[in-house]
């Protein structure tokens, strides 16, 4: 994994010698800030499920990145069916497999404005980033992706 990272809601993603994990607070104490209205309206958009996300895993992207091929499966809670993933930025090159390690996988690129919904057995399905198309959106000054990533986590 190449990419940075931080997170908004009741829950962000965490890592430190104890490994990764979603906590409660900022690594500084704080509470993570809260999600954005137009964020959650997309959630509310296309998820199907009326609660709200716990967590929005905010990764970006640089000339390079890419993520290794993981399944989300940390969540304390599976009962919620989907993932929402929204693209922005340059676009990125998204892979699919299974819900077991290897095999065979499918791709497809990404764009600015893409929202991306994991549910049934894709929700469980391994996952990664095989590369950004550095500079091909105007969006982000300096370029690159950002992916919001929206999951119910307890």
């Amino acid at each position: 994994m190449s990419v940075r990272m931080t997170s908004a809601g009741r829950y962000g993603w965490y890592s430190d010698r104890r490994g990764y994990r979603y906590a409660p607070r900022h690594p500084n104490g704080s509470a993570w800030p809260p999600i954005p209205t137009p964020v959650l309206e997309v959630w509310q958009a296309v998820s199907g499920v009326t609660r709200g996300p716990d967590c929005c895993l905010v990764n970006l992207y640089g000339e390079g990145a890419r993520m290794g091929m993981h399944q989300d499966r940390d969540e304390a809670d599976f009962s919620c069916p989907v993932v929402v993933s929204i693209s922005l930025g340059d676009a990125g090159l998204f892979r699919i497999g299974g819900r077991a390690r290897g095999g065979k996988t499918q791709s497809i690129w990404l764009e600015s404005g893409d929202v991306l919904v994991l549910g049934g057995d894709a929700r469980l399905a391994y996952h990664g980033v095989d590369r950004i198309r550095f500079g091909s959106s105007s969006l982000l000054k300096h370029g690159g992706r950002i992916n919001l990533t929206l999951r119910v986590v307890d």
